[in-house]
């Protein structure tokens, strides 16, 4: 494995394509740590500690959008969003092509039409920025962004300089609205001329950025004994993570012997790869984002008091804290749920099994048509289910965490369940996109 990564760097044009991302990825942090214009940096600053040293009970609703960030959104730099509207647009996308006819026929097109549905990806991607935006901005000047932290002046007053206070808000929105249209242009640019899959390679590194800090805080806070205990953990658990990801049900597939004009067709074996985990990490991310609504509720309903109300306080001590056993076990069943709605909306066994009975293919036992799509769909169904479990389980691990270090404010907790599986998968696909590349040039590759 490691001779075969000493190669790709012998690799002319290879070596181009690893340094050209890497450059890519330098000015994607650049842009992570700059400050937008109108916003004063010394007060981030504070406030961010501030929200990093508060009890556990505070969590803010944008905690997971900090972390895919890279850390950006808090201190509002010019690319405070970071990836997060492409992927809430790329998911609204896929949803819809459930719905609406004409997206469904767009994707059948080929090429064509997947470039026509990757344009209003992109158009939706920057129609988000500039609510979300526009959000996150009105609550930083609220002092609302940064959980239990009251943070005021964080974006200053700029009346007495004669500068309109609606211009610099203006300013900043369309600031980080571009950023958001330059970290899509970036993302492409990896995918162009670097290794591909470069929005993921992105978020890996927003989230690969976050991991030293948060570490570094833990041994200081815990001791080295809870931080070596920890990375031996995560070891397990990334192991376990790669040992699951990679792991797919084979479905063989025989195809007949066809003639079309002189020349014979078919006869030949192949298979369809079900994968464990095939609706990757968008359970967890559904599953989240319905948890911070009380989250988000509790943060319109604090009055500057403390006081709640009797619904509230039960909702911020049940639902709202990742330590408490309801919370756990709401999101161990939504996850499960959010699998079984994903898969079933992203492979239609019908569909798969009317192509292979159009071009003569068919399961060895198994009649084409519609007793081959109840075949899938049986086997799907069941794969699905230790697929679900096996995301449930890593996702509340963190919150088992939050427990053993008594209920101490991780924000942005490493090896987290939603951290690992998009830093493992993400890691596995750009290792599979060097390999196939390299081995274009050498066929050895890593089989060596």
């Amino acid at each position: 494995m490691l001779s075969a990564f000493v190669n790709a760097f012998r690799t002319p044009d290879l070596r181009k394509k690893i340094l050209f991302t890497i450059f890519i990825v330098g000015i994607y942090r650049l842009g992570a740590n700059l400050p937008s214009p109108g916003v004063s940096y010394d007060r981030v600053q504070t406030c961010v500690r501030a929200f990093e040293d508060q009890d556990s009970s505070g969590i803010g609703v944008f905690t997971l959008l900090n972390l895919f960030s890279g850390g950006a959104l808090l201190q509002l730099s010019v690319f405070a969003l970071g990836i997060m509207p492409y992927i809430t647009a790329s998911i609204i996308m896929q949803l819809l092509r459930v719905v609406i006819p004409r997206l469904e026929l767009l994707q059948k097109e080929g090429q064509s039409g997947q470039a026509k549905i990757t344009q209003y990806t992109r158009y939706l991607t920057l129609g988000l920025a500039v609510l979300q935006s526009s959000a996150f901005v009105a609550l930083a000047r609220s002092g609302q962004l940064f959980g239990g932290v009251q943070c005021e002046n964080v974006i200053p007053e700029r009346i007495d300089t004669g500068i309109s206070d609606w211009i610099v808000v203006s300013t900043l929105v369309v600031t980080m609205t571009a950023g958001t249209g330059v970290i899509m242009w970036l993302g492409e640019l990896i995918t162009d001329r670097g290794i591909g899959n470069g929005m993921s390679t992105l978020i890996f590194c927003s989230i690969a950025a976050q991991l030293p800090s948060e570490g570094w805080r833990i041994q200081q806070t815990e001791g080295p004994a809870a931080f070596i205990a920890l990375l031996g953990v995560a070891v397990l658990i990334i192991t376990a993570v790669i040992f699951m990801e990679l792991g797919q049900r084979r479905i063989p597939v025989q195809y007949a012997k066809r003639m079309i004009g002189r020349r014979m067709y078919g006869n030949t074996s192949t298979y369809i790869p079900l994968k464990i985990n095939q609706a990757g990490v968008i359970p967890v991310i559904f599953a989240s984002s319905l948890l911070y609504l009380p989250q988000l509720g509790l943060q319109f309903a604090d009055d500057g008091t403390g006081d709640y109300g009797p619904f509230w306080t039960w909702v911020a001590d049940n639902i709202a804290r990742p330590s408490a056993p309801l919370y756990i076990v709401t999101y161990f069943l939504l996850i499960i749920f959010f699998t079984y709605f994903y898969v079933s909306i992203t492979f239609n066994p019908n569909d798969v099994a009317d192509n292979m009975k159009k071009y003569g293919g068919f399961v060895p036992g198994i009649r084409p048509g519609k007793p081959t799509a109840e075949y899938l769909d049986f086997v799907l169904s069941r794969i699905t289910l230790a697929g679900s479990l096996y995301l449930a389980v890593v996702a509340v691990l963190p919150n088992f965490f939050f427990i053993y270090l008594d209920d101490q404010q991780f924000n942005n907790f490493p090896f987290g369940g939603t951290a690992v599986l998009i830093m493992v998968g993400v890691g596995l696909e750009s290792v599979k996109q060097i390999e196939s590349q390299l081995m274009q040039r050498n066929y050895e590759g890593f089989l060596r």
